[in-house]
């Protein structure tokens, strides 16, 4: 394990998880938060501290594959279903999990939200599928999240919350956002007779532009 990215990661993880406490997306010590060090490695927040006394050095280094972890911290319950998608996608880097109020409205109801956001099929990759109910922290929750993400970058988890993913934890982050907005539109839209759909041709398009074309690249 390359011990200076690993501090890297540690650095990255905790400021973002105090990004996503004072941004209202998680309540309390719920959520979490981490980053791939390497194929083997990943760095993720620990259990039930609170978000604003973290500092780097409190973030958890855990084996991918044992789920063993360094220091005297334990790591999220959780840690478990950030493992899972790591060694199912390759191509993450970081993974959020939140609480946030709209996403967990959907959650709760056990609905899935269809593609009606432009920025939601560009990001998210399409509608956004909800993973079965099961008890978190175990190898049953960490299956159905990984069957909800594939080919996602988000999903919901029924009466629990919201997880996204990315190649970049930041890029994570903005999904996170991206998906309780799109929790609210959805929500609103039920006001008026619902949402449209955009078209399963569009939606390959916006999400290839966003995944090759946008930006600075």
């Amino acid at each position: 394990m390359n011990r200076e990215k690993a501090k890297l990661m540690q650095i990255d993880v905790c400021s973002t998880a105090q990004s996503m406490y004072h941004s209202g997306l998680v309540a309390g010590t719920w959520g979490n938060i981490s980053a791939r060090i390497d194929e083997d490695y990943m760095v993720i927040t620990p259990s039930g501290m609170n978000y604003d006394s973290l500092c780097p050095e409190d973030m958890v280094v855990v084996d991918l594959n044992t789920l063993e972890y360094e220091g005297n911290l334990k790591p999220s319950i959780e840690a478990i279903v950030h493992s899972a998608i790591y060694k199912d996608r390759p191509e993450v880097n970081g993974i959020m999990h939140t609480h946030s109020t709209y996403a967990l409205t959907v959650a709760a109801a056990r609905k899935t939200i269809p593609p009606i956001c432009d920025d939601q099929v560009q990001i998210l990759g399409g509608e956004v599928r909800l993973a079965a109910y099961t008890m978190p922290g175990t190898k049953e929750m960490a299956d159905e999240v990984v069957k909800a993400l594939k080919e996602r970058a988000g999903a919901l988890i029924a009466n629990h919350g919201a997880i996204t993913v990315g190649r970049t934890l930041a890029e994570a982050y903005t999904g996170s956002q991206v998906l309780e907005k799109t929790a609210m539109v959805y929500i609103n839209c039920q006001s008026i007779g619902g949402g449209v759909e955009i078209s399963q041709e569009d939606i390959k398009f916006f999400h290839d532009f966003f995944m090759n074309k946008y930006g600075q690249r």
